[in-house]
C-alpha cells in the first residue's frame, strides 16, 4: 500500500508525463520512460542493463539530454516537495493530538520543561537556566544552494496547493497546477551568471520571513509549558531567540563585500525589521479599538501621545479621523507614525522627527500598551495580540537580524605592518610590541593599501553602526584562521583604534564581540590554551569586564577542520576543543559562548540539528547556542513555517536538556578509545590526501572545476585566484565535488581503518564500541551521520568517475577509496549489530532507495558531459551548451540527494 508522499509524488509525475509530452513530443517522451526502466533494472541487478542505459544516454542529441535531464531534475523537485507537505501534514496531526491528550510533543519546548521537572529541577533552577538560554540561529550565503529563487517560489505553491487539489476533486486547482509544471519546465533552473552579494541578502531575508510567525509561537510554548509544568511559580522570560547573518558581512576572501555593501546591507536588515513592525501594527489596529467610555485607560498612553505631537505636529492630522475617546487606538496610530517616520529615516542624514532613536524606545511604547490594557481587564487582549508583537520586537528589534563580519587573521596582520611601518618609517619595530601597550595611534588611512583601507573603512563603519542604532545590530567580528592569541589582539587593537578616529576623544569604546574561529585540527588542539593567554592579559580581561556579563564567543570550524583531517579525526577534535574551552573559561569565571560553524553536507558538520546539539559535551553549551545555518539548509529548515516552528522546538529542546539535564557518567576509557581511532584515521585520512597523484584524482574524478564556476553564489570558490593547493579551496566545493560524484567521501574516509585497527590491536570484540554507540550521545551521532553517508555513496557510479582520472595512480587511489568503504560500512554495521545500513530508519532507507534509481541517470550523463568536455578538442571543452548541461546535471543530483556542499 503506498503511503501519502508515494501517492502524492504519482500524481505529481503523471502530470508532470502531460507536460513533458506537451513541451518535447511523444518520441523523447518514450525515451525518458525507456531511461527511468532501465535505471531501475540496473539497481536490481539485470544483466546490461547499465550498458543500455549509457548507450541510451549516449545517443541522445544534446538538446534530447538537456531535457532528459531537466525531466529527471523536476522529478526530484517534486518529489521533495511530496515529501515536505507530508511532514508539514504529520507535524500537524502530532500537535493536534498533543493539544487533545494533553501530553507534549516529543523534542518540544514543553517535552523538555516536563522532563527537567520530573528530574527534580526546581522553579529557582529553571529560572536560572531561562537567564541564560539564548539561542541564536546564523544564516549564511555560502554557495552550496543549487537552486534559483524563482524555482523556489514555484515549488512552494506547488506544496501548498496540494492538499487543497484533493479535497476539491481536481478541478480548477489542477489546471493551475499543470500550468505551473509547464512554467517551471521552460523556466532557466541555472541563474545565467553569479548572484550579487545584494541578492543573497534579499534570499536570506525570504528565508526568514517565515520567522514573524515562528517566534511569537515559540514564546507562548515556552510561557505555557512553564504554566502548566510549575503552576504555583512566576517567570521571568529573558529574549531566550534571536537571529544573526553573515550575508552582506562575511569579507573573508570575498572580493565583493565591502564596506559599502556591508552599510547597504545593515540598511536592508533595519528596513525589514521596521516593515514588519509595521504590518504587524496595521493588522492589530483592526483588534485595539478599546473606548475610554468602557474601560479606562492608563494615562501614560495620552501623554507620550501628547508629547509626540508636540515633537511632530503632523502626527495631529493623522489622529483627527480618530476618537479622542479611543486612546489606545490613537496610541497605535501614533506607534505607526513613529515606525513610518523610523523607516524615512534610513535614507535621510538626521534622523525625522518623531522616529525612534532607538530600540528600546520602541519597546517602552509596547510595554506600556500592555500594561495599560491588562491593568484594566484586558489580560486576555494584552495576551492575544499585544504579548506576540513584543516578543517579535524582543527578538527582532529594529534590526531584523544582527550582522556579523568576518574577515581572514593574514589581512589583519598585513594591515597592522602597514600601519607600523607609517608610524615608525625607516625602523625595525615588532608589530606584536606595538599593539602590546594596547594604546590606538592616528592613522593617516589614504596611505594604506586598497586591502587595509577596506579594513579600517569596515572598522568605522561598525563603529557607525554602534553609535547609531546600538550593540544589537552587530553579533560580532569573526576572524577566521586564528592560529594565536595574537590574531584576537590585533583585531581589538585595530577596532579602537578605528573607534577613536571616528569618535575622537572622550566617549568609551564599545566592547565590540571579537570571535576567534578556530578551523584546522592544530588550531582546534590550540584553542584552549589560547584562550587562556587572551584571558591572562590584562589589556584583553579589561576588554571582558566591558563586554555584557562577561562572555566569550568562540567559534569552532566543522569544514576545514574535516577537510584537513578527515571526519573522525575533526569529530573529536572539535569534541575535545569544546570540553576545554569549556573548562579554561569556567576556570577564569567567565561565560563562554561556543559558535558552531556547521554546513549542510554531513562532511561539514550537517545531520539532525538536535542529534548534534545532544552530542556536545554538556558544560560547553550551558545554555548558550550559536550556529550557522547555511546554503540549502535555510530552504529546508525555513521554507515553510511549520518546519521551522519544528526544527526551532528541537533547537530548544536539545539545548535545554544537555545543558540542565542529569550528567551521564561516562568510562573515562573512552576518551582514549577516541584518541587511538582519531590517530589511525587521520594517518588514513593523510595518506589518501598526499597520495601524489590524489589532486590530479580529485581535480577529474568529480566536478570540481565545473563547481568551482557554478553562478550559485557571490563569493568565489577558492580564496585565492591560483589553483595550487587544497589549502586554497573552500571546504564547501571540496564537499560538494565528492557528493557529486558519489564518494560522499569526507564524512567517512578512516573511520574503517582506525575501527579495525583498534579491534584488532586491542584483542578487543566488538563490544566496547557497541556500548560507546549506546551510551555516548557523541559517539552515536558521529556513527549516524557516517552511516547516512555511506548509504547516500554509491562505489558503482563513484567508480565511473574514477575512470575519468585515468593515469597511473587512479587504480591505486580507487583502490584506497574502495576498500576504505568497504571498511568503514562494514564496522558500521558490526557496531550497529545490524545487517543493512539505515535498518532501523526505515523511512530514511526507503527515501534513499526510491531515489537512487532516478539519481544514476543523472549520474551518468555527468559523467558522459565531463568526458566529452575533458576531450582534447578545444572546441568540445569550450562548448556553452555542454557547460551548461553539466550544470543542470549538478542542480539535479543535489535535489536528488537533497544535498549539495
Amino acid at each position: 500500500m503506498l503511503n501519502r508522499s508515494d501517492q502524492r509524488l504519482n500524481y505529481l509525475v503523471d502530470l508532470l508525463d502531460l507536460v513533458v509530452r506537451e513541451q518535447v513530443g511523444e518520441s523523447l517522451a518514450n525515451v525518458m520512460q525507456k531511461i527511468r526502466r532501465l535505471a531501475i533494472e540496473r539497481r536490481s541487478g539485470l544483466p546490461d542493463a547499465e550498458k543500455r542505459l549509457v548507450a541510451t544516454l549516449q545517443d541522445l542529441e544534446p538538446s534530447e539530454l538537456r531535457d532528459v535531464i531537466r525531466w529527471l531534475s523536476l522529478f526530484f523537485d517534486l518529489a521533495n516537495a511530496a515529501e515536505e507537505r507530508v511532514r508539514i501534514e504529520i507535524l500537524n496531526e502530532r500537535d493536534r493530538k498533543s493539544r487533545n491528550h494533553g501530553d507534549p510533543r516529543s523534542e518540544s519546548i514543553a517535552a523538555a520543561i516536563s522532563e527537567l521537572h520530573q528530574q527534580g529541577l526546581p522553579a529557582a533552577e529553571m529560572q536560572r537556566w531561562l537567564d541564560q538560554l539564548k539561542i541564536e540561529p546564523v544564516f549564511t550565503a555560502h554557495p552550496s544552494e543549487a537552486k534559483r529563487r524563482t524555482t523556489r517560489q514555484l515549488l512552494r505553491g506547488i506544496r501548498q496547493v496540494l492538499p487543497d487539489i484533493e479535497a476539491s476533486g481536481k478541478t480548477d486547482l489542477e489546471q493551475e497546477l499543470v500550468a505551473d509544471l509547464t512554467v517551471l519546465w521552460q523556466t532557466d533552473f541555472i541563474r545565467p551568471e553569479r548572484p550579487p552579494v545584494m541578492s543573497e541578502v534579499s534570499r536570506g531575508l525570504y528565508f526568514a520571513s517565515t520567522l514573524w510567525d515562528v517566534v511569537p509561537r515559540i514564546y507562548s510554548e515556552l510561557k505555557q509549558a512553564l504554566g502548566q509544568t510549575y503552576p504555583n511559580h512566576h517567570f521571568e522570560i529573558p529574549r531566550v531567540l534571536s537571529f544573526g547573518t553573515w550575508i552582506g558581512g562575511d569579507r573573508d576572501g570575498h572580493p565583493f563585500v565591502t564596506a559599502e555593501v556591508t552599510r547597504e546591507t545593515f540598511a536592508k536588515l533595519r528596513r525589514a525589521a521596521i516593515e514588519g513592525h509595521l504590518r504587524m501594527c496595521r493588522k492589530l489596529r483592526k483588534q485595539i479599538v478599546m473606548s475610554d467610555q468602557q474601560i479606562s485607560s492608563e494615562p501614560i498612553l495620552r501623554e507620550r501621545i501628547t508629547r509626540c505631537c508636540e515633537n511632530a505636529p503632523e502626527l495631529k492630522d493623522k489622529l483627527a479621523s480618530i476618537s479622542e475617546l479611543e486612546t489606545p487606538r490613537q496610541f497605535m496610530k501614533m506607534l505607526e507614525f513613529r515606525l513610518e517616520r523610523t523607516l524615512d529615516s534610513l535614507s535621510q542624514d538626521q534622523p525625522a522627527a518623531g522616529s525612534y532613536q532607538s530600540v528600546e524606545e520602541f519597546r517602552d511604547d509596547l510595554d506600556k500598551l500592555h500594561e495599560s490594557v491588562q491593568k484594566n481587564r484586558g489580560r486576555r487582549i494584552a495576551e492575544q495580540y499585544l504579548q506576540p508583537w513584543i516578543d517579535l520586537a524582543r527578538t527582532f528589534g529594529l534590526h531584523f537580524a544582527c550582522l556579523d563580519v568576518r574577515q581572514n587573521s593574514v589581512v589583519h596582520r598585513r594591515c597592522l605592518d602597514e600601519v607600523v611601518s607609517l608610524q615608525k618609517p625607516g625602523n625595525q619595530v615588532d608589530a606584536l610590541d606595538f599593539i602590546s601597550t594596547g594604546t590606538p595611534c592616528s592613522i593617516d588611512v589614504s596611505q594604506l593599501s586598497d586591502e587595509s583601507r577596506e579594513v579600517f573603512e569596515t572598522f568605522t563603519l561598525l563603529a557607525e553602526a554602534y553609535d547609531q542604532w546600538g550593540p544589537e545590530s552587530i553579533g560580532g567580528y569573526i576572524i577566521s584562521m586564528t592560529h594565536s592569541a595574537q590574531d584576537v589582539m590585533t583585531v581589538l587593537w585595530l577596532w579602537r583604534t578605528a573607534w577613536l578616529q571616528q569618535q575622537g576623544e572622550g566617549r568609551d569604546v564599545p566592547a565590540l564581540p571579537i570571535i576567534p574561529l578556530f578551523e584546522t585540527i592544530d588550531d582546534l588542539r590550540n584553542a584552549a590554551s589560547i584562550l587562556e593567554e587572551l584571558l591572562t592579559d590584562d589589556i584583553y580581561q579589561q576588554y571582558l569586564t566591558e563586554t555584557d556579563q562577561r562572555v566569550q564567543i568562540v567559534m569552532v570550524g566543522y569544514s576545514d577542520s574535516t577537510k584537513d583531517g578527515g571526519y573522525l579525526t575533526a569529530c573529536w577534535e572539535l569534541h575535545q576543543a569544546q570540553k576545554q574551552l569549556a573548562e579554561t573559561a569556567e576556570k577564569y569565571h567567565i561565560g563562554l559562548t561556543v559558535f558552531h560553524g556547521r554546513g549542510g553536507a554531513l562532511g561539514r558538520g550537517g545531520g539532525p540539528a538536535a542529534r548534534a546539539i545532544q552530542s556536545l559535551p554538556h558544560k560547553s553549551v550551558a545554555g548558550r547556542l550559536r550556529v550557522t545555518e547555511q546554503g540549502e539548509v535555510l530552504s529546508e529548515r525555513y521554507d515553510d513555517p511549520v518546519i521551522a516552528h519544528r526544527h526551532l522546538e528541537q533547537v530548544f529542546n536539545a539545548t535545554l536538556m544537555v545543558s540542565a539535564g542529569p550528567r551521564q557518567d561516562l568510562d573515562p576509557a573512552w576518551a582514549g578509545t577516541m584518541e587511538k581511532l582519531s590517530t589511525a584515521s587521520l594517518q588514513k585520512y593523510r595518506e589518501l590526501i598526499e597520495h601524489p597523484g590524489f589532486l590530479h584524482y580529485f581535480d577529474r574524478a568529480t566536478p570540481i572545476s565545473e563547481i568551482e564556476t557554478l553562478p550559485i553564489g557571490s563569493r568565489p570558490s577558492r580564496r585565492k585566484a591560483e589553483r595550487r593547493t587544497l589549502d586554497d579551496l573552500r571546504a564547501i566545493p571540496w564537499t560538494f565535488a565528492w557528493t557529486q560524484s558519489r564518494h560522499l567521501l569526507p564524512a567517512w574516509y578512516g573511520m574503517g581503518t582506525s575501527i579495525r585497527k583498534f579491534v584488532d590491536q586491542d584483542g578487543s570484540t566488538w563490544a566496547t564500541l557497541r556500548t560507546m554507540y549506546r551510551q555516548w550521545p557523541m559517539f552515536r551521532a558521529l556513527i549516524d551521520n557516517a552511516e547516512l553517508a555511506l548509504a547516500k555513496a554509491d562505489m558503482e557510479i563513484a567508480q565511473e568517475y574514477a575512470v575519468l582520472a585515468h593515469d597511473e595512480n587512479a587504480s591505486e587511489l580507487w583502490e584506497m577509496i574502495s576498500t576504505e568503504f568497504e571498511l568503514s560500512r562494514g564496522s558500521i554495521l558490526m557496531i550497529k549489530d545490524n545487517s543493512e545500513l539505515l535498518a532501523d530508519v526505515d523511512w530514511l532507507k526507503k527515501s534513499v532507495r526510491s531515489r537512487n534509481p532516478y539519481v544514476d541517470p543523472l549520474n551518468l550523463a555527468q559523467v558522459i558531459l565531463l568526458e566529452r568536455k575533458r576531450s582534447a578538442e578545444t572546441e568540445v571543452a569550450d562548448d556553452d551548451d555542454l557547460v551548461h548541461l553539466i550544470r543542470m546535471s549538478i542542480q539535479g543530483i543535489a535535489a536528488g540527494l537533497r544535498t549539495t556542499g
